[in-house]
Order: C-alpha cells, then sequence, then structure tokens
C-alpha cells in the first residue's frame, strides 16, 4: 500500500468511525458490536483487562470466535491471570495474550527496581502502551470496556470514536451503561467476573499500583492512589 492509499484509507477510517459515533449513540451494546462485526470481521478485536469479561462476553454473540487481547504486563494478580485462563475455557473467544519486550527482571536490570513507583507513565508504557500498539497492527478496530460513568476523565467516551494515536477505530459498546447495567449484564448471563471485584477493588490493574476503593470513591480511585497519574495511556 503506498503512502497515499495508507492516508486515504486512514481518512476513510476516521469518517467511517465519527459517523457511526453520532448513528449509535443510542444502540444497545450489542447492537454496536453487531454492526463493528459487520464492517470488520476479523479485523476487529476486544481488549480486556480481565477484570470482567463483559464486552467479551458480548462481542462473542456478534461475532463468535472474536480475538480477544489481554495484556499480560508481569504485575497482575493471580486472580486475574485465573480470569483470563477461565475465559478462555469456557467462553466462545479466541484470547491472545501480549506480552512486554522485556520481562520484569529484564527491565530491573535496565531501569533499577520498582520502575512503577519511580516513573510510572515509563512503566506503564513499555508494559501496556507498547506491546498494545503492536499487537494491534493486524486489527482496523478494537473495542474497550470503557464507561463514562467510571471516572470525569471517562465522561464524554464515544461508543465509536477514531484512535488517531493507532489510527484504528474505537468501540465502547458499554461507554452508556452504569455499574448497575454492568451487574445486571453480569447475573442475567452468568458472565465470569475478577474475584478481586467482590474485594473492594472497583477497578483491577497491576498489583503493585492498585488498591481497594473507600466508601464514596469512583471506580478509578484505587490506580496509582496519590501519584495525580489516571491513565495508562492506552485510553488517553
Amino acid at each position: 500500500m503506498t503512502a497515499v492509499q495508507e492516508k486515504d484509507r486512514t481518512e476513510d477510517l476516521k469518517a467511517l468511525a465519527e459517523q457511526a459515533g453520532r448513528d449509535l449513540e443510542d444502540a444497545s451494546a450489542l447492537e454496536i458490536l453487531q454492526w463493528a462485526a459487520d464492517t470488520f470481521s476479523r479485523r476487529f478485536c476486544v481488549t480486556s483487562s480481565m477484570e470482567d469479561a463483559v464486552v467479551a462476553h458480548l462481542a462473542s454473540r456478534a461475532l463468535p470466535g472474536v480475538d480477544v487481547v489481554f495484556l499480560d504486563t508481569g504485575y497482575h494478580f493471580p486472580e486475574t491471570i485465573g480470569t483470563r485462563d477461565a475465559v478462555e475455557a469456557v467462553m466462545d473467544v479466541n484470547v491472545i495474550t501480549l506480552t512486554p519486550r522485556r520481562t520484569v527482571a529484564e527491565q530491573d536490570a535496565e531501569h533499577g527496581p520498582r520502575l512503577h513507583d519511580r516513573d510510572p507513565d515509563l512503566c506503564c508504557r513499555v508494559r501496556k502502551v507498547e506491546p498494545l500498539e503492536q499487537g494491534l497492527t493486524s486489527y482496523l478496530a478494537w473495542a474497550t470496556g470503557l464507561r463514562r460513568d467510571e471516572s470525569p476523565t471517562r465522561a464524554t467516551t464515544p461508543v465509536v470514536g477514531w484512535d488517531a494515536k493507532r489510527r484504528k477505530v474505537k468501540i465502547s459498546p458499554i461507554a452508556r451503561w452504569t455499574q448497575d447495567d454492568v451487574d445486571a449484564y453480569v447475573a442475567e448471563h452468568g458472565v465470569l467476573t475478577n474475584p478481586l471485584l467482590m474485594d473492594g477493588y472497583a477497578s483491577v490493574g497491576c498489583a503493585p499500583c492498585t488498591r481497594r476503593v473507600l466508601e464514596g470513591e469512583d471506580a478509578r480511585s484505587g490506580r496509582w492512589s496519590g501519584s495525580g497519574k489516571t491513565e495508562c495511556g492506552l485510553h488517553g
């Protein structure tokens, strides 16, 4: 593909995403994912932190065998790895595990131990952002579990938007859902969830950078607590 053709395709995808964001704002999560499946087929994937498998379950209804991309940072709780393994075993999805270029030990040798404490942005970049960018290369669109009610930084999340950083269509089918909606879907369909959600964790990330949430705090407040950091870089 020439540079001109690549530019034209990128502009077409961007226009498609922006139009779909308007057209599908009031659509159900399953309708949004059915649009993604019909539009992109196997060049569409779901990313999952394995906090729960709600979006993966929804996507499997629209596109059985859909690729579900999981980032194994080397710092996950055992419960998170267990959730991934259970999802792979019981759901009609194809779990793809991405890993960083360096192991935790190799990173420690290069940058010193506990990089996540000293420079969490760099740690997230090398253990999450860079592996995801490489892993998404063959896809035109990807789905996330972002919700507008999770935190102020996610309040304007479109159901379909343009990921300018990766030049892909970014789909957030449950953006308009509340936690009550998630809980109801989990109960109705018996969807797998991370056991840590029953142990005071409202949002589950890497173990060194995640704590339980206190009463009255938003769902993301337990991530990088006290650092001023709110996102890992995957979504902004």
